[in-house]
């Protein structure tokens, strides 16, 4: 679905971009990932058309992002950190303009902005200004104006930043339906057990440059590290039960660490995974 041919992107003296070779398989859920300036965000502009590399190419569904910006950013859907939303709009008003911007009109402007209501599950709030909804409401909004105009490829910049674990989820939960849709997501984040809940292949780029890049499983299998096991127990049994039992069927076993369950597995198990989007 994109391919990246030896990008290189310079300001001045400084190279954000440099000799990026990359591939994302149409119908693939894609981790990119790196730390701060990496070079993530001018790669992502570079696919967006926004950004004209030093060297090199891009291409979505092949179509080259320099020669025919337009048409790919009629392929994709942007989903920035940054929220690209009106505050002094309503809900609808917003999904209306950015409808418009997206080349949406009449009746098909409707009916996508009735579909993005109810993928964003804000339909009560249809009326509210922008500014007065919480984090994960701005979040989900913010995903689904991205994808009103039904693009082939979603990227996606950092999406759950600050939302709560239920905004979250339904996140989780519409990322794995667009992609179950046909969709190609490239998502990006700093939180890698986000990467390992959705991706199925992954890239990590650092300085600029490709550090290593393949599927989940390759890349988890080759890392060096030792292989784990995760084993629950049921009522009554304890670690040195388990201890002993493998030792006495001749495993040697390094260590038995009980794995506490996370503080987020505790909230949703008592506050539940429905949206609650009441002040």
């Amino acid at each position: 679905m994109i391919r990246i041919d030896g990008l290189r992107v310079t300001y001045g003296s400084l190279c954000a971009v440099d000799s990026l070779t990359l591939d994302v398989p149409r119908g693939a859920l894609f981790g990119l990932l790196g730390p701060n300036g990496a070079g993530k965000t001018t790669t992502i502009r570079c696919i967006a058309g926004l950004v004209v590399p030093s060297a090199g190419s891009v291409t979505v569904g092949g179509v080259d992002a320099v020669a025919h910006p337009a048409e790919v950013r009629r392929r994709i859907g942007v989903v920035p950190q940054q929220l690209a939303l009106y505050d002094e709009l309503t809900v609808l008003q917003n999904l209306r303009v950015l409808g418009g911007v997206l080349g949406l009109s009449g009746a098909r402007l409707a009916d996508r902005v009735e579909w993005a209501l109810e993928l964003a599950q804000l339909r009560p709030r249809v009326e509210a200004r922008v500014e007065t909804l919480s984090g994960g409401m701005k979040r989900r909004l913010n995903l689904a104006s991205s994808l009103l105009h039904g693009p082939e490829c979603v990227i996606c910049d950092e999406p759950t930043t600050g939302v709560d674990p239920q905004s979250r989820l339904h996140i989780f939960d519409t990322i794995r339906r667009l992609r179950a849709e046909g969709s190609t997501v490239v998502y990006t984040t700093h939180y890698m057990e986000e990467v390992e809940a959705l991706c199925d292949r992954v890239a990590i780029i650092d300085h600029g440059r490709l550090v290593t890049a393949g599927t989940l499983r390759e890349l988890l299998a080759g890392s060096g590290t030792p292989l784990r096991h995760s084993v629950t127990l049921r009522a009554g049994a304890s670690g040195a039960d388990l201890a002993g039992a493998l030792s006495a069927a001749g495993l040697d076993v390094d260590a038995v660490v009980p794995t506490p369950r996370s503080l987020e597995d505790i909230f949703l198990e008592r506050t539940g995974h429905s949206l609650r989007d009441e002040a």
